[in-house]
């Protein structure tokens, strides 16, 4: 039988026909041999759908409505995840950048906050009687263990979500805790996973954690990305999984080796061949193949890394691919509109290059001190002229069913045009990935950049605010007077239009941002953070610093208006029961939209909901296909109406998820 169309049935209980294992299917005949006919309720259509206009509030400062400022809530490191398994996303906050961890000594500085929501519109902090935050070797009950990098995915496939927890340790933080494995207990509590976990030794500067099945063996891995340790960069590491809480490294057997940064030639620097100070990990499917990149952003101008997944007799090997891609920096090398290049030449006049580099215009100049973040014999390569790149975004933009990039970068006032900017990364469709850079100007994502400017742009959040079935991109601006949160809206594929603050997210200095439909309402809301770095400077009425690092919850006020679902994956034995790593393709209106199930991403660690929320425009039904993350690659589609959350177990029909 065919799907019935729901957009014709608007009382009635329904029936659908459901593809489950041994179904072959099309998105237009989900009926057939096999099927399953199940009960799913009518549509909830709203006419016309929803779609942003100028003049139109979009978000709505709901911080107090949400208890977040009475529980004192602060930090910039976020994540969304359904810790409970409730249906309902919670809510994790560090607040990054400390070592002390006095989580829950009288009169130490809080640093973790897991908070669960109690579905009535508000938070309960349960950090203490969680566990999250216990210690293995630390003896001082009161003491949290130290670790802002979090990520979330169900290691054992028990049905619940553990979290691994990403330490640095130097000189200022001589702990002993370490990089920790924390398993679930399935009663809102957690337990230390195995003391024998490699990553506890072999990872002590982490800024970035992804849960990935590189394998597709149904357990998940975990790609962990390192910044440097006593000026050093270190070497980023992927783990392999077992199943029960175990992990073995397996960094250099698959191919993912680089050099130290400090004794490499120019020439593996200029390949990206070499360590770097990284600042985020990531991990999607970019030459649709089934077989996850891994991804590093890197700061401090080094080149990114991007691994390209391949096989060989041996099985899953990778190879770098980062400067070939076009990821690890981008093609503009123009050096001399940086003001310390150009004071090295002004004083070096004879030096070569410095022939016709004009005299530096913001800078005083007199030695060459004053020539300061600038080596003249080394900076001019390209190696050195890429970005201080913090979160890189894996999403399918211009829904053309390949993923894109959305990069998050620092840009100094005095460096010049050459230093990358935070820009939209379109997928070429290659083999080997390739990835064009349209320009911000193109897409209409060009920010104004006078005098004395600095842009912190670390983090970025890319969702449909509006529900129109395009991504929209959210901007984490932070650290400098005049940085501010900047939201984006699609409103043709790769070209964007700004959302006035007013009417988006007024939000100064934002740092630290995860999206989720919070309230369940049909709509994305979003939790952003704040840093008070460079605060101390002094007022600027141009970008004040609030008085704490106090995180701000923005309640969508305009996509309930329009048209949605939302599918939660689990998946069957041979595949990671938190479907990390699955890949679903939603058909309505005569859109195509296209989004994976990720395991964390961001500058020093960020998540969103694993449920996944599509907008529909003005449509009231949609074809869902489920690319599942096993070693068969299997696939199901189902016809699903508008208006609820459901969740699919694979190989079994949808159900609706009530949240009860």
């Amino acid at each position: 039988m065919r799907a019935l169309r729901f957009g014709q049935i608007a009382s009635a209980v329904s029936l659908v026909a459901v593809c489950v294992a041994g179904c072959s299917t099309t998105p237009a005949d989900v009926g057939g041999e096999g099927a399953e006919e199940v009960r799913l309720p009518p549509a909830i259509c709203n006419a016309g759908g929803s779609k942003w206009a100028a003049g139109v509030q979009a978000f709505q400062d709901a911080t107090a409505k949400w208890g977040l400022d009475a529980l004192a809530v602060e930090g910039t490191r976020i994540s969304a995840v359904d810790f409970d398994g409730d249906g309902w996303p919670d809510l994790v906050v560090r607040r990054g950048g400390g070592a002390a961890a006095d989580d829950f000594k009288a009169g130490g500085v809080r640093q973790t906050w897991l908070l669960r929501n109690t579905r009535d519109g508000k938070f309960e902090d349960v950090t203490l009687r969680s566990g999250i935050r216990q210690n293995r070797a630390e003896t001082d009950p009161e003491k949290g263990r130290p670790g802002d990098v979090f990520a979330f995915g169900d290691v054992d496939n028990d049905g619940d979500l553990d979290v691994i927890t990403g330490v640095t340790k130097d000189a200022t933080n001589p702990s002993l805790e370490t990089t920790e494995l924390l398993l679930n207990n399935g009663d809102g509590t957690f337990s230390l996973g195995p003391e024998t976990n490699s990553f506890r030794t072999r990872t002590t500067a982490v800024a970035g954690i992804t849960f990935v099945d590189f394998d597709r063996d149904g357990n998940l891995d975990v790609w962990i990305v390192q910044s440097s340790q006593d000026g050093q960069p270190l070497p980023d590491r992927l783990f392999q999984g077992d199943g029960a809480g175990n992990f073995v490294e397996v960094t250099r057997s698959l191919g993912l080796t680089t050099k130290s940064w400090s004794s490499a030639s120019v020439d593996d620097l200029g390949k990206a061949h070499a360590h770097t100070n990284g600042w985020s990990a990531n991990a999607c499917d970019l030459n649709n193949d089934g077989a996850p990149e891994l991804l590093s952003a890197s700061y401090g101008r080094a080149p990114n890394h991007l691994w390209l997944a391949t096989t060989d007799e041996g099985g899953p090997k990778y190879v770098n691919r980062g400067v070939e891609s076009g990821y690890a920096f981008d093609a503009n090398q123009d050096w001399t509109d940086n003001e310390s290049a150009r004071c090295w030449c002004k004083l070096n006049p004879t030096d070569e290059g410095c022939a016709g580099v004009p005299e530096p215009r913001l800078i005083q100049c007199a030695t060459n001190d004053d020539a300061f973040r600038w080596l003249h014999a080394r900076d001019r390569n390209a190696f050195r002229l890429g970005g201080n790149s913090g979160a890189t975004a894996c999403a399918d933009v211009n829904n053309d069913g390949w993923m894109d990039l959305v990069t998050a970068e620092i840009v100094h006032w005095d460096v010049g045009q050459s230093s990358d900017s935070a820009e939209l990364l379109v997928n070429e469709r290659d083999a080997n990935v390739s990835l064009g850079r349209p320009g911000n100007e193109a897409t209409g994502l060009a920010r104004v950049r006078t005098g004395a400017w600095d842009e912190g742009i670390m983090t970025s959040s890319v969702f449909d605010f509006d529900n129109d079935g395009w991504a929209d991109i959210y901007f984490g601006n932070s650290d400098y007077p005049g940085a501010h949160g900047l939201l984006f809206r699609q409103d043709s594929p790769n070209h964007f239009v700004p959302v006035p603050i007013s009417l988006g997210i007024d939000h100064h200095r934002s740092h630290g941002s995860a999206v989720a439909d919070f309230d369940r309402d049909g709509d994305l809301d979003i939790v952003v953070g704040h840093s008070l770095a460079r605060c101390d400077a002094g007022p600027s009425d141009e970008s004040p610093c609030y008085d704490t690092m106090q995180v701000r919850f923005f309640e969508n006020v305009l996509g309930q208006a329009g048209n949605f679902l939302t599918v939660r994956l689990v998946g069957a034995p041979g595949t990671n029961r938190a479907a990390i790593g699955a890949r679903v393709t939603v058909v309505a209106g005569g859109v195509t939209q296209t989004k994976d199930v990720e395991g964390g991403h961001g500058h020093y660690g960020a998540q969103d909901d694993l449920a996944l929320l599509f907008g529909l425009g003005d449509a009231c039904e949609a074809d869902v296909t489920i690319r599942w993350p096993n070693a068969e690659l299997t696939t199901e589609t189902v016809h699903l109406p508008a208006g609820h959350r459901f969740v699919i177990e694979q190989g079994k029909p949808p159900t609706v998820d009530t949240g009860n």
